[in-house]
This record gives structure tokens, C-alpha cells and sequence, in this order.
């Protein structure tokens, strides 16, 4: 064989490094892409189906950093190349991380039923009052939905009951204050017997309202609370989860 012709050859040797080089690219650019979806629509810098679109497609980009060390790690074994192979490894590794939290909210979004109001009275759920103007603007509708969104509340989260409190009403009302504060909502009215909050989903800025109501009782109060989003046909289990936490902490600090 030639010089010439050996010059010709393809150097395959570099191959293992070059498809591991290609899978870092893709997996920080599925990175940007999915830890950015969501801080791009809460900065009101693209609409809600553009950050959609944007994580897709970094879940995409995760998928193919994942097939493109499957490659390298093939080839590299050819090669007898253990730098690529490892760089591979990682990459895999790394992905598999980056996929896991989108992966378990699609497992959850398939497995809970497509409702985002949420309340421990569906009968006489709570009202909205000083946040009607802010949901009558927003998609989701001001009342609630009804009684086929409380039968599947039922079916899907069982422990959502009112919470019975031996204490007075000014303790409770405090203590329910206290644990609004500390959670961050953004509270828009407290009576007597009532307090309307706002609160925000840390990472895409979802607003959902929450309003608590306080009935007196023979020597105790009946907390009700109702959790509702603003946007969207399902929660996910973000407003039972959130209703659930808040009345344990409310409990435990009056306990």
C-alpha cells in the first residue's frame, strides 16, 4: 500500500473520541435546554407551549446523548480505547439523571386523574373572594368544577378531610398565617375565619390559589382548605400534596 493510500484511510482510532466528544454536546445542550424551560416562561420570555416544546426537546437531546455513547462505548471496545469509554459511561450515567425527574412527572401524570382543584369539602368547597378577579382572568374557571372532579379527588387522594383542632379560633388563625408566611404565599386577605394566599411552583412559576376556612366547633375548629391552579387541566398531585402538607404542619404546630 501506498503513502498516499494510507494517507487516505480514515483514521478510525479517533472515532471513539469524537462520538464521546459529540454525546458531552448533546447532554449539555439537553441540559440547558430542560433546566431553562422553565425559568424562560417564568421570566415571560417565551409562552408556556414554547417551554413545552423546549423541554421536549431536551429530553430528545438527552435520548440521543445516551444512544451516541452506546456507540462510543461500542467502538471504543473495538478500538481498545478506555478514555472515550469512560467519557461514554458518565454521559449515560449523567443523562439517565437528567431524564429521571421528567420521566417520574410523566409516570405521576399517568397514573393521576386530569383535575386541578382540589378541596377538603367538596359539598361546600371554600370560595375564592379576594382572588375571584385574579382566577376569573386566568384560563381555569372560578368555581368548583363540580361533582365528577370530586369523585375522581375521592378515588385519588382519600386523606384530603377537614382537619379537627382543639384550640380557639385566634390560635388556629394565627397558626394558619404562620404556616402560609413560612411556606411564601403570597396572602391577598385574612378575616376571622378566613385567609386567601397565592402560592408559586418554584421552578416554571405556576400560580395557584389557596384559600383556608376556619369553622367553630364545640370546643375545637374545623380547618377546610381548598388549592386550585390557574392554568392547566391537571396538577399532577401538586394542590392535594400541598393541601396535605399544610394541614400536617398546621397540626404539628398546634400540637
Amino acid at each position: 500500500m501506498t503513502t498516499r493510500q494510507k494517507a487516505s484511510r480514515p483514521n478510525l482510532s479517533r472515532w471513539p473520541g469524537v462520538l464521546a466528544g459529540l454525546s458531552i454536546v448533546l447532554l449539555i445542550v439537553a441540559a440547558m435546554m430542560m433546566a431553562g424551560s422553565g425559568p424562560a416562561y417564568r421570566g415571560e420570555h417565551i409562552s408556556l407551549s414554547e417551554a413545552f416544546i423546549l423541554l421536549r426537546n431536551g429530553v430528545y437531546a438527552a435520548g440521543a446523548a445516551v444512544a451516541l455513547s452506546l456507540v462510543a462505548l461500542l467502538v471504543s471496545a473495538i478500538k481498545r480505547r478506555s478514555t472515550p469509554a469512560v467519557i461514554a459511561t458518565l454521559v449515560i450515567f449523567s443523562a439517565a439523571a437528567l431524564l429521571y425527574v421528567p420521566w417520574q412527572h410523566w409516570q405521576r401524570a399517568q397514573s393521576l386523574p386530569a383535575i386541578h382543584d382540589i378541596t377538603t369539602d367538596m359539598q361546600n368547597p371554600p370560595a375564592f373572594e379576594a382572588l375571584a378577579s385574579a382566577r376569573q382572568a386566568a384560563p381555569n374557571a372560578l368555581a368548583y368544577p363540580g361533582e365528577e372532579t370530586a369523585r375522581q379527588q375521592q378515588a385519588a387522594y382519600p386523606a384530603i378531610k377537614p382537619l379537627i383542632l382543639k384550640a380557639t379560633p385566634p390560635a388556629v388563625l394565627a397558626a394558619a398565617q404562620a404556616e402560609a408566611e413560612e411556606a411564601g404565599w403570597r396572602i391577598a386577605r385574612i378575616s376571622d375565619d378566613h385567609i386567601e394566599a397565592t402560592a408559586t411552583t418554584p421552578w416554571f412559576g405556576f400560580e395557584d390559589d389557596v384559600v383556608i376556612r376556619l369553622t367553630e366547633r364545640e370546643d375545637a375548629v374545623q380547618v377546610d382548605m381548598r388549592s386550585a391552579s390557574r392554568i392547566g387541566a391537571s396538577d399532577v398531585g401538586t394542590n392535594a400534596a400541598r393541601i396535605q402538607a399544610f394541614l400536617d404542619e398546621l397540626k404539628a404546630r398546634l400540637n
